[in-house]
């Protein structure tokens, strides 16, 4: 019964590596009836803007629009959603809020600065770092509401100095309702952008609200870059306009990686894999862990709480598809493992975390201890839950500050420096046969 529900693997089967290997296996490949829909949906906002836009949100959504700008909302219709929540509702999103600005103004601290220095003969060297003019952040809706997408887009934009943040978020209608009806608009996603500082709102969605960010409508201003998650259709419109405008990220499937000694309570491991499997079925769980008794411990606290899941469908597509719970030799080679994976969420469920973060080096975000369950990441820690996912986090880092700013270099020779550099500059000119660089720094010789 276990078995079939979550497979389980161990590093001392001969087979392991091809077994480990199919585990890991997801396909990226685009959809092309979606690539092909896409391409046509963005090239129609490009040539008809507003008409196209509003043509697509009432054939997709099922809302009916006398013009874009009548799709905006304002500021007091914000606050008001603000204040319908629940005193309970208000108070945590506040608090998340609080504890994710927090973060990332350390963040804007210890990265996001302007620096500059003079060297020996006067030159003037430095970094001026500037933020974005205006982005825009994309928030799914329909089928679940994403408020804490809202802080985790908006919160680094607005740290970073970010003047302008456009937020799209579609509000479908339900069918069977009227022709008339108001897209469904979810409060405390809205309540969310007010707390977060979101300057716009337009209840548009899809790959038409993409095109509408990167290249603007007569009603919407272009965009200098796009964050935020999505469906396919999102996804697929995001790296299109990708060069245009920047981009965050194109995310894969959800992730998370248990890295357990055995010292964790089992049903609390089992619900933290059951909470990256309850996103979608091509979602990632496993468990790495060298003690086999408790790998069947967890297995079966897997077994007894997924019936109580209300998604208990989707979580067991997702661990029957793409769950492991892996037997390793011992944690240095969990570790290992891990590295190879490079997961979207690790945890490190061990009651020495600290004795094995440093042999960790590729991961979206590290979660030390029993305690730290991936959820409170997700919501509240403080630290971005926009994560490179599929194994880009070898080469990628979380959403941050720095992802709403901008570098420019800092150079002002002096008289002295050009008689040091010119020399230098004009040698290696000649090299490459242009000739009228290593002439410039020449000309400024004594």
């Amino acid at each position: 019964m276990t078995v079939a529900l979550v497979r389980q693997l161990s590093t001392r089967d001969p087979d392991f590596e091809e077994a480990f290997a199919c585990v890991l296996h997801w396909s990226a490949q685009t959809d092309e009836a979606i690539e092909q829909r896409v391409a046509q949906i963005l090239a129609d906002v490009r040539t008809r803007g507003d008409a196209a836009v509003l043509e697509y949100t009432a054939r997709f959504d099922g809302v009916q629009a006398a013009s874009v700008a009548a799709l905006e909302l304002h500021a007091d219709e914000l606050r008001a959603a603000f204040d319908s929540l629940p005193p309970a509702q208000r108070n945590a999103l506040e608090a998340a809020a609080r504890r994710v600005r927090d973060y990332h103004e350390r963040q804007l601290e210890a990265c996001g600065r302007s620096w500059q220095y003079r060297d020996a003969d006067g030159t003037l060297l430095g970094q001026k770092v500037t933020p974005l003019d205006r982005v825009g952040i994309y928030v799914p809706g329909g089928k679940a509401a994403y408020p804490s997408s809202v802080l985790m887009n908006a919160l680094p934009a607005r740290v970073a100095g970010v003047p302008e943040i456009t937020m799209v978020v579609p509000t479908p209608v339900r069918a069977g309702a009227s022709p008339d009806a108001r897209g469904e608009r979810n409060p405390l996603v809205l309540a969310a952008a007010h707390v977060a500082g979101v300057t716009r709102v337009y209840t548009i969605g899809g790959a038409q609200a993409v095109a509408a960010l990167a290249w603007g409508t007569a009603t919407i201003a272009r965009v200098d870059k796009i964050t935020g998650p999505g469906n396919a259709y999102v996804a697929s419109a995001k790296r299109r306009v990708f060069g245009q405008v920047g981009i965050d990220m194109i995310a894969g499937p959800s992730e998370i990686l248990v890295l357990a000694d055995g010292t964790t309570p089992p049903d609390w491991v089992a619900m933290d894999l059951f909470s990256q499997a309850e996103h979608d079925e091509l979602a990632q769980s496993i468990l790495l862990c060298p003690d086999a008794d408790y790998i069947a411990r967890v297995a079966e606290a897997v077994a007894r709480l997924l019936p109580t899941m209300p998604r208990h469908e989707v979580i067991r597509a997702s661990l029957q598809g793409r769950g492991a719970l892996i037997h390793t030799r011992s944690m240095e080679e969990a570790c290992a493992i891990s590295n190879r994976i490079a997961p979207e969420h690790l945890e490190v469920s061990s009651r020495e975390p600290q004795r094995w973060e440093p042999l960790l080096r590729h991961a979206g975000a590290i979660f030390l201890g029993a305690y730290t369950s991936e959820s409170l990441g997700d919501y509240c820690a403080g630290p971005n839950h926009v994560l490179p996912t599929a194994g880009t986090a070898r080469f990628s880092s979380p959403l941050g500050v720095y992802d709403f700013q901008k570098r420019s270099s800092l150079i002002e020779v002096s008289a002295a420096g050009a008689q040091v550099l010119g020399p230098i500059a004009a040698e290696l000119a000649y090299g490459e046969g242009l000739q009228a660089h290593a002439r410039a720094a020449q000309l400024r010789l004594d």
